[in-house]
């Protein structure tokens, strides 16, 4: 539904902003698609599936994490992009535009596809029924030989080491920035503060700032858990998916995967809470379908 409403375009935001969002949503809805209903439910209620065939689970899980990177770069390049246009107004003219915005999308996802392809390799069957290769199983060469013990330091430091330092640093400039130019504009204007609140321009800058800060936001406060767990990763001898689920290290593990999920979920309710315009189009996406039925009982009668 938000992509449909998004893609509709009716929202009171700009071409750029709707392209970002509209590609975080469809990024968003391929990472539940990957990770939720073809690994977790799938594997929980289904166990034996063609799903979980070993080439198919391998394919599937070089999916999520490229769905879980695009999704996560999409964010970072949205940061970028409203921080170029509020704090470099100038450059902001020919940087934030629909089409560099379809050209950054683009790049993110052919680069996500590219860099999370060498997971197709890095698993082995779990079990073997009937000379049949079920699930998938980290080999243990990808803990020892140096080839897979540097792409998972660049994998860690990719996502989500790098997009955290990036969207911290961006959003403390932007806020910096806004809190600079309100100042100024305060004193040029001889007002004070509560005469400021009905000031047009302090009011969309607010308004801008609002989506980015509680889109920004989320993503760090979910995705802090998998932070830590990477840093005890590589200082400590703890090891990725581990089954002994009473393991310390395991619950957080997991707990990080269920967040970061759960981060894949929350955009919609960012932008219905910020958003008047698109809680407006949500609501008419919904309630139409009752309308055409009540005007089709209507002309019947």
């Amino acid at each position: 539904m938000t992509i449909v409403v998004l893609f509709r375009g009716n929202c009171g935001l700009s071409k750029c902003i709707t392209r970002y969002l509209l590609g975080m949503a469809v990024a968003d809805l391929l990472v539940l698609i990957f990770g939720v209903v073809m690994s977790e439910i799938m594997d929980s209620y289904f166990p034996f599936s063609f799903l979980n065939y070993t080439p198919i689970c391998s394919v599937n899980i070089a999916l999520l994490f490229m769905s879980i990177d695009w999704s996560v770069w999409l964010t970072v390049a949205f940061t970028f992009d409203r921080f170029v246009a509020i704090c470099h107004q100038t450059f902001s003219k020919k940087y934030c535009t629909e089409k560099t915005a379809a050209v950054v999308i683009t790049v993110v996802c052919s680069f996500s596809v590219i860099e999370n392809a060498p997971f197709n390799f890095i698993f082995e069957p779990r079990e073997i029924i009937n000379d049949v290769p079920w699930y998938c199983c980290i080999k243990p060469s990808f803990y020892t030989l140096t080839i897979w013990i540097a792409f998972t330091c660049f994998e860690i430091i990719l996502t989500p080491f790098l997009p955290f330092l990036l969207i911290l640093l961006l959003n403390v400039q932007t806020i910096r920035h806004i809190v600079q130019a309100n100042r100024v504009r305060r004193g040029l204007r001889g007002k004070n503060n509560s005469e400021d609140q009905h000031d047009p321009e302090v009011e969309n800058r607010r308004k801008s700032i609002v989506l980015l800060l509680t889109i920004s936001a989320s993503f760090m406060i979910l995705w802090a858990v998998i932070f830590v767990m990477f840093i005890f990763v590589n200082f400590t001898d703890a090891q990725l998916t581990e089954t002994n689920y009473n393991a310390p290290f395991t619950i957080m593990e997991q707990t990080g995967y269920m967040l970061r999920y759960l981060s894949s979920c929350t955009n919609t309710f960012i932008y219905a809470v910020s958003q008047s315009k698109f809680r407006e189009q949500l609501k008419n996406l919904i309630t139409s379908p009752v309308t055409i039925i009540i005007n089709l009982f209507k002309s019947v009668k």
